[in-house]
């Protein structure tokens, strides 16, 4: 890296306070929650590892949510203020289909990933993610079925003292209820809940609705303005799962912008468990690839990717830039992609628990490991080095692939 680099200049030096910028996937959940998993898995973390953390209401009620952490890791005592940049509001609102509206955003999305070839270019970038997002389709499909076997079951049995037609046609009188109550247990499914992700996904080809692209604007105006505050040490980005791809949006708007060229605080940017192409394989998903191609050159910043081969739901050791045809042909830096390795740092009976748990393995990142390596969740986010001091010297994972199946008109020339 050249001496130049804002994160040279800024190399060994403590962190005494880091701001952080947490970004959620998909998630229709209060911020509250994040609150809650990280105090306990701080705690947890502190117990195993043998340093003292601690949570601390945010000062003052104004601006987003969030809560403050006071930490003592290796000797030096270090603030940091947690904020959550939510969106789940948006969330929410792409929720409320009901029934039919569902089975009709099912055939739409099937539609947009397979009509193009998507769906079979990201089962050959990686299986996991794939079957994940035939998981909803197939159990829908399922459920649907199942609904008409019970009402042509009613109907056969009606038949014998109505005429036919009539036992038939009140047959069908139960295909909506056995469907709402599919929906109702669906919080041990997550059948509508990932179908509708995809469905949110999808739902531009690829671009970000209206509404999340003022979002969007709203979080690089925090992040910048946190940029400016020569208190801070560090200002960190965390993206998990659908927050990586918008955290690439954001720190792209941030930096075009000009707010990250201050020597302190210095910007960094960790992505966790990112399915960045489900979204960059989509015809018209050019915005995203761009501010892939961008970020991925900038000396503004520091970008660790972490991702885990048992996380079925992300795209392991796939590099997020080069597997979205975005890559420039010179001058990449970013991201440097490790793995969480869950296998090494869960003890074999935690990750024996865990592994068929597929939703709660995936935010393993933001949770305690039973023997951490170099990953720990809450020393990059509490502890006394930048992302960079931490990572400065670590080599990429074995087997990160930098494989693209994108048609050649749609990667960036």
């Amino acid at each position: 890296m050249a001496e130049s680099d804002p994160q040279h200049r800024k190399a060994c030096n403590r962190v005494r306070r880091r701001h952080v910028f947490y970004i959620p996937g998909y998630d229709p959940f209060p911020p509250r929650r994040y609150r809650e998993l990280y105090r306990t898995e701080s705690a947890l973390q502190a117990g195993i590892s043998g340093y003292r953390i601690s949570q601390h209401p945010k000062a003052g009620s104004s601006g987003p949510y969030g809560w403050h952490v006071s930490a003592r890791i290796d000797g030096q005592d270090t603030e940091t203020d947690m904020v959550i940049l939510q969106w789940s509001d948006i969330v929410r609102a792409s929720m409320q289909a009901g029934i039919w509206s569902t089975y009709a955003l099912l055939l739409r999305t099937a539609w947009i990933y397979f009509s193009g070839g998507v769906m079979f270019r990201l089962f050959r970038l990686r299986a996991g993610p794939g079957i994940a997002a035939m998981y909803p389709v197939v159990m829908l499909l399922g459920q649907l079925l199942t609904a008409l076997a019970v009402a042509w079951l009613l109907g056969w049995g009606l038949a014998h003292v109505l005429p036919q037609w009539l036992a038939y046609a009140l047959g069908l009188g139960v295909v909506a209820p056995v469907l709402h109550g599919f929906r109702k247990i669906d919080g041990r499914f997550f059948v509508h809940y990932l179908l509708l992700d995809f469905a949110f996904t999808a739902k531009h080809r690829g671009r970000n609705p209206p509404e999340l692209e003022a979002r969007l604007d709203e979080f690089a105006d925090l992040i910048a303005n946190a940029l400016q505050n020569p208190d801070l040490d560090e200002v960190l980005v965390v993206g998990h799962s659908s927050g990586v791809h918008l955290g690439v949006s954001v720190l792209a708007r941030v930096i075009r912008a000009g707010h990250a060229t201050r020597t302190v605080p210095v910007l960094s940017f960790l992505s966790l468990g990112h399915a960045v192409p489900m979204q960059s394989y989509l015809p018209d998903a050019q915005d995203l690839r761009h501010d892939l191609r961008y970020l991925s050159t900038r000396p503004d910043l520091f970008w660790l990717d972490v991702t885990a081969p048992g996380d079925g739901c992300c795209y392991a050791l796939c590099d997020p830039v080069s597997s979205s045809g975005a890559a420039p042909a010179t001058g990449k830096r970013w991201p440097l992609v490790i793995s969480a390795a869950f296998t090494q740092s869960l003890r074999p009976e935690t990750y024996r628990k865990l592994r068929r748990r597929y939703f709660r393995l995936h935010f393993q990142y933001l949770c305690a490991f039973d023997a951490p390596k170099d990953y720990d969740y809450f020393q990059i986010t509490a502890g006394p080095m930048t992302l960079a001091d931490r990572f400065r010297d670590r080599k990429p994972s074995a087997s990160v692939s930098h494989d693209c199946y994108l048609p050649e008109t749609a990667r960036l020339p």
